[in-house]
């Protein structure tokens, strides 16, 4: 684990100048996709690295420095890209300066989160409801941006204004570099089933590349997007929660046991050399169970996992998990 995934001297595509070697990445999740599991993906072959997004008014206002923090990135992640958002067109142009101070390489607006906190101020997937101002968001963007500009994006507010076509439109006359799109709409969050065949639909009026998201929880699944929807590659959301070798194009059930031990070590080492403690600790928290889903006999130590309170104890828990699954106890 000390060196990248081995890629293809070959980029898969392009955002712009910047070269991409790979098509399954990690999504920008909130709470998940921080530097430590960010950078674990990244080493096990994610193609790019997004940061969680950040709102463009903390950045330009925020007398904290949360967002430095959530926008730190190591030098061999990249491609990197930084995500912010806002329903202020203004406020993001001028945090698109500051970010760009940072050095990313792609500066991504997320128009995705249907989460009622950001959607409410008019961002995250409320843009959706207004083509015409991303268009003007974009349009001013790439006219002053250093690096290529990207969206994230819904199918649309609702069932009854899935406009994907025409923010697909809206961003690539405007100038964006790539365009990921999450296939439901923001009144589905996570429910339903995601409509793969409306990506096919963005990707055969595309001139950008494409990246699909929703429902892929196995290489799997991964393969099959790309082959129904001509995808330029795949992003893995709550796919990639515990099972980084996805991105090694390995299915989580076929990992041994004390692989999956060895794994969860180094990670939690990661949090607690970013976080320190108790936070590595009670961050792991929400990681733990997921590392273990193929494995049955753990079951019944799914409570104390979710409820570790020490480094110790989880190791302790793994030792009893290697010993006592293994045997099949």
């Amino acid at each position: 684990m000390d060196g990248l995934a081995t890629v293809s001297s070959r980029a898969h595509f392009q955002i712009g100048p910047v070269p991409v070697y790979g098509d399954l990445i990690l999504a920008p999740m909130s709470g998940f996709s921080d530097l430590p599991y960010r950078s674990l993906c990244r080493r096990f072959g994610s193609a790019l690295s997004y940061t969680e997004f950040v709102s463009a008014k903390e950045i330009l206002h925020g007398a904290s420095s949360h967002w430095k923090t959530a926008l730190t990135f190591l030098p061999w992640e990249r491609p990197v890209v930084i995500q912010i958002f806002d329903g202020d067109e203004s406020r993001l142009v001028e945090a698109s300066h500051i970010v760009s101070a940072l050095g990313p390489d792609v500066i991504d607006v997320n128009m995705g989160c249907s989460v009622h906190k950001i959607a409410c101020r008019g961002a995250g997937a409320a843009l959706l409801k207004q083509p015409a101002k991303i268009a003007r968001i974009f349009k001013r963007l790439t006219e002053v941006a250093a690096v290529p500009i990207s969206g994230k994006i819904r199918l649309g507010w609702d069932t009854k204004s899935r406009n994907y076509l025409d923010i697909l439109h809206a961003l690539q006359e405007s100038g964006a570099a790539m365009v990921a799109v999450h296939a439901r709409t923001s009144d589905q969050g996570y429910s339903g089933q995601a409509d793969w065949d409306a990506i096919a639909r963005i990707v055969e009026e595309a001139r950008i590349p494409v990246i699909g998201n929703g429902d892929v929880q196995s290489v799997a699944d991964a393969d099959e997007m790309k082959h129904r929807t001509g995808c330029t590659a795949v992003m893995i959301g709550r796919g990639a929660i515990g099972n980084p070798w996805v991105f090694q194009r390995r299915e989580r059930s076929s990992v041994p046991l004390q692989e999956k031990i060895r794994v969860i070590r180094h990670h939690f080492q990661l949090m607690e050399d970013y976080y320190g403690q108790p936070q590595a600790t009670t961050f792991m928290r929400k990681h733990l169970a997921k590392y273990f889903n193929e494995h049955p006999g753990v079951r019944d130590f799914r409570p104390r996992l979710v409820r570790i309170e020490s480094k110790e104890e989880l190791n302790e828990l793994l030792e009893m998990i290697g010993s006592e699954v293994s045997q099949g106890t």
